[in-house]
């Protein structure tokens, strides 16, 4: 390759808000439901319906772009974008095209050359589409409108950057940000937080910019690095055989490392945009800013410098305790009930950072709570519990189990028996915590069925059996119960077959049962 070339890269980040309902109906926007139960006649564009804009989604709006150093629209409005595609059911999307809420900020990042603004050109609000699924087997398509209108903004940059470095760390500055302001939870798997790369490549010098494509179905920070890495080197050999470079949306396929043509792209006026007239203005008073203004939360940069100071951590420690908001709630909580800073940091940093990189998670899916951590490390501290049987504690290989008046522990770090008490459990992180009050039910459960099926149910009141297994277990599992203990009396000779299957369903049973 001769010539040298530069890459030229803009993103379009969308991102649903953290509100109960949807942007213009009362539609809850809790994510999983079954298909189709989570709408009503405005989300679904029924004839005659009206929307009525949701206040919290301007609010969230506005605290995005006020930490973006965006300048505000005091005075926006909403237009309708006119396209036709079945997840989409009114056949245009209420978004903002002429005054959006936000306009003219910046996000500045690290890079290797040192600190780098990257331009916004504006944030606006709109309305999320439904979801389509592509039933391969049956050869047809399903449409979800669970999705349909949850509430977006869309943040769009300027073509500031210039590499996938760049870029990930634009992203990852801006999805650090939305989280400490609790507009999102910005969670690239759930679809929270997406991003369309628009990438053209020009000669090193050139002033002109190359023809764009636009690259989709990018899930994941390591998927955008790698197809931006591939897009360039795409548009590059295309210029390097004299062929030209097509403005298109094109997919990418992060199984096979290549993106495919979907459609050409389409320009602003392709989409007929006009204002909706079913939506008055919106004006944003002087006092509202201002009291956005006042409600800001501690963001990143000053919460490190203050665990440097208060804590006593180093700087490391403290940038990479603030880099998730959910990390750092979890510090500041679990050294309040400990008192151990820098044991705290330590865990969280260690065990628990590595033990979410062999899971492939992120902060926001651990499961323990700030209580259940600094039980453990008080146990650690304390002797009670090496620091192996703590990993694996927290690993959720073991449970740690005491009684008030003390631990009993057998040479497999097993309980022996159990007391009469209150019993607590320590920490399991990775599954759902079981209370140690149900284990203890289950225990006794056992041992009362076991003797059942060693003499048989005439030897016991199956009355009141039940009634006792009633008082310990939920009804899913007293249910269950009830149908194996009428089965031995019909089908004595299948007592061993039936008591594994409850013993499977006994272990089922703690994992139903949460804190």
């Amino acid at each position: 390759m001769s010539k040298q070339y530069e890459t030229v890269i803009g993103l379009e980040v969308h991102v649903e808000l953290a509100t109960r309902t949807k942007i213009f109906c009362g539609c809850s926007t809790a994510f999983g439901g079954a298909p189709n139960t989570h709408t009503c006649p405005v989300c679904t564009g029924m004839p005659g319906s009206l929307p009525v804009l949701n206040k919290k989604v301007v609010d969230y709006a506005l605290r995005v772009g006020l930490a973006a150093n965006c300048k505000i629209n005091q005075l926006c409005k909403f237009d309708r974008k006119n396209y036709f595609y079945p997840d989409n059911p009114q056949n245009y999307q209420i978004s903002q095209l002429y005054l959006p809420i936000c306009h003219d900020g910046y996000v500045e990042i690290d890079t290797a050359a040192g600190k780098k603004k990257i331009g916004i050109h504006e944030i606006h609000m709109e309305e999320d589409a439904g979801k389509l699924i592509h039933d391969e087997w049956e050869d047809c398509s399903l449409v979800d409108y669970n999705r349909s209108g949850v509430p977006l903004i869309e943040i769009v940059s300027e073509p500031d950057m210039r590499s996938a470095e760049e870029v990930i760390a634009y992203l990852e500055k801006l999805r650090m940000m939305i989280q400490y302001l609790g507009a999102s939870d910005c969670k690239l798997q759930e679809g929270s937080m997406r991003a369309d790369v628009n990438l053209s490549v020009r000669e090193v010098g050139s002033e002109k910019f190359g023809t764009r494509t636009e690259m989709k179905n990018l899930n994941s920070f390591k998927a955008i690095g790698r197809a931006i890495e591939g897009e360039r080197a795409r548009q590059i050999e295309l210029i390097e055989e004299g062929k030209a470079v097509v403005q298109e949306t094109r997919r990418w396929d992060d199984n096979k490392e290549y993106s495919y043509a979907m459609r050409s792209k389409e320009d602003a006026k392709d989409y007929r945009y006009f204002p909706d007239p079913d939506l008055p203005p919106v004006h944003i008073s002087d006092e509202w800013i201002d009291r956005i203004v006042k409600s800001m939360p501690e963001f990143q940069p000053e919460k490190q410098a203050r665990y440097v100071e208060q804590y006593g951590l180093p700087q490391y420690d403290a940038g990479i305790l603030t880099g998730s908001k959910k990390l750092s709630d979890l510090f500041e909580e679990t050294t309040a009930l400990c008192g151990k800073p820098k044991k705290v940091a330590n865990w969280l940093m260690g065990e628990t950072l590595r033990l979410l990189k062999e899971n492939g998670q992120e902060p926001e899916d651990l499961q323990f709570s700030p209580k259940h951590l600094a039980s453990l490390i008080e146990l650690a501290e304390a002797g009670s519990v090496n620091n192996q049987v703590a990993k694996e504690v927290a690993a959720g290989k073991k449970y740690i189990l005491f009684p008030e008046g003390g631990y009993r522990f057998n040479n497999k770090n097993k309980v022996c028996d159990f007391k009469a008490g209150s019993f607590k459990i320590a920490l399991k992180s990775h599954a759902p915590i079981v209370p140690i009050a149900l284990m203890v039910r289950i225990h006794h459960v056992s041992s009362l069925l076991w003797q059942v099926f060693r003499t048989g149910l005439h030897s016991v009141n199956f009355s009141c059996l039940v009634h006792q297994i009633n008082g310990m277990l939920h009804e899913r599992i007293t249910l269950f119960f009830r149908i194996a203990l009428r089965m031995i009396c019909f089908c004595p000779h299948s007592r061993n077959h039936i008591w594994c299957t409850m013993q499977i369903q006994i272990g089922r049973a703690s994992c139903r049962e949460r804190v």
